[in-house]
Formats: C-alpha cells, sequence, structure tokens
C-alpha cells in the first residue's frame, strides 16, 4: 500500500498541508512542534487553550522566514461578531501576525447566526483570515456547512468509536468543490489507549494506529493530533512513517472502537 502523501490540498481552500495536523492546547512544547514541522507537519491549530509552546513555536518559524510553509489556524467559540474579532486580534498579536489562514468557529451544532457569519466573512475581506472552517458535533449538519461557499475546511468529530460521518456525512457531500475534512478526537479524548477501557486480552491502542486509522481512509484529507509532550509528538509522527492500516489492522481497530463505544453508551 502506498504511504500518506507528504502533502494534501485542504479542498477548496486550496492549502497545501501534511496529512497529520497539531493542535497545541495539551501542552506541547516548541521544540517538538519545530521537530514536526521539519517532518511535513505544518497545520498548526491555536485553539482555546492558547499555551505557550505552539505560540513560541509559530514566532519562531515565522522569524526564520517559513511563514509560507506554515498554516496557521486560530479557533474561537465566541457567540457574538465583536466578541470573535477582538478573540482574533488578541491571536494574532500573540503570534506577531496579520493574518491567520484558517479561523475556525467552533462547535456550532447549528448554523451561526447571520450576524457571526457577516463579521467572520468581513475578517476574510479585510485580510484577517484567508479561509473560515466550522467544527460540530452534530453530523447532519456538516451537510449544510459542506453547501456554503463561506466554509472551506470542515473539523469533524471522528475516530474507531465514532465512525457516522461515513453513513452521516460523506455520502451526501457533492464531489466538486468539497471543502477540505479535519478530523479531531482521534483518540477519542484518550480512551482508545486505556488499558482499563480494551475488550478482554486485547491490547489498547497507540496513538499512531488511531491516527493511521483516520488517514486510511480516504475522505479525510489531514488527522488532528493533540500531544502534551515530546514522546507523544513522536508517537504521532510514527503514523507518518507506519503508513495506511492493512485491512485486518483496521478490523482490529473498528472492533475496538465498537466495544470502547458500546461500553462507554451503557456507562460502563
Amino acid at each position: 500500500m502506498a504511504p500518506f502523501p507528504e502533502r494534501v490540498t485542504l479542498g477548496r481552500s486550496g492549502l497545501s498541508v501534511g496529512p497529520l495536523g497539531v493542535a497545541g492546547g495539551y501542552g506541547v512544547g516548541c521544540a517538538a512542534l519545530r521537530r514536526a514541522f521539519d517532518r511535513g507537519v505544518n497545520y498548526f491549530y491555536h485553539g482555546s487553550r492558547r499555551r505557550t509552546g505552539m505560540a513560541q513555536a509559530i514566532r519562531e518559524l515565522v522569524a526564520s522566514g517559513r511563514r509560507d510553509r506554515l498554516v496557521v489556524l486560530l479557533q474561537s467559540y465566541a457567540r457574538s461578531g465583536g466578541l470573535l474579532e477582538r478573540w482574533l486580534e488578541r491571536g494574532l498579536a500573540q503570534l506577531g501576525i496579520e493574518c491567520a489562514d484558517v479561523l475556525l468557529l467552533g462547535w456550532y451544532n447549528s448554523p451561526p447566526p447571520e450576524r457571526v457569519l457577516e463579521r467572520a466573512s468581513r475578517l476574510v475581506e479585510r485580510g484577517m483570515v484567508r479561509h473560515l472552517a466550522i467544527s460540530a458535533h452534530h453530523r447532519p449538519a456538516f451537510v449544510r456547512y459542506a453547501a456554503d461557499p463561506r466554509f472551506a475546511i470542515l473539523h469533524i468529530r471522528y475516530n474507531a468509536a465514532h465512525t457516522g460521518a461515513e453513513a452521516d456525512v460523506f455520502p451526501h457531500l457533492a464531489a466538486a468543490e468539497r471543502p477540505g475534512i479535519v478530523a479531531y478526537t482521534a483518540t477519542r479524548w484518550g480512551s482508545l489507549l486505556s488499558p482499563r477501557k480494551m475488550p478482554a486480552g486485547e491490547a489498547p491502542l497507540r496513538g499512531r494506529d488511531c491516527y493511521r486509522f483516520v488517514l486510511t481512509n480516504p475522505d479525510f484529507d489531514v488527522c488532528m493530533s493533540g500531544p502534551k509532550d515530546d514522546a507523544e509528538m513522536d508517537e504521532a509522527l510514527a503514523a507518518l512513517d507506519e503508513g495506511p492500516l492493512a485491512p485486518e489492522e483496521a478490523e482490529r481497530i473498528r472492533r475496538i472502537g465498537r466495544f470502547v463505544h458500546d461500553h462507554a453508551v451503557m456507562g460502563r
């Protein structure tokens, strides 16, 4: 099986990114992020928890003349246009940049108020943002968001325990001008890695297994990782080395995912 590509085009945004993204909100340090960048990881997510490691890594990469290879995403959960703009301005100032490549409107299970979308669109027009993205936990909402040309990127929850997007989202998207598709919560908040949550006699998954599971699905362009330290960053990078899953590996991971999902639903 062919390895994961070094670069993918993130849907109609046209952004060129590595297939593994990284969020800085869990505490990973600057040096690990710089090392990941050197491995082709350039989708840098500076979300609502704006940790110093990510901020420092972005500032250093910009200062070293590599801004054009870096894709910076800022996220906001603000539900008013004014708060959205102020949150963006503070994020740009912290990073020492004038424009974010992506502004993610976080957790909209129903469409954002038009006043928020109008302000976000004006931020694009003013050159403070290049592209808009949106996330949700209500999967059917993405069908509507994909049809809205204002959204260039969708952030969709997807992992071995939550595979519903395979039925609820992807069959309903137009083939042409599809938005970029990014997966988050690949480890299901760590539960797919926990020995206590595994079926009897089954070894827990590793981080690389979870990321490979997502990236083996051709509907996804990018899989987010959320490392807290150097070791977890290296574990995520190992997914790029090992490449797509063999069918028997994918089936094992799906089997574990179904078990984790079903036992979480039953409260055990």
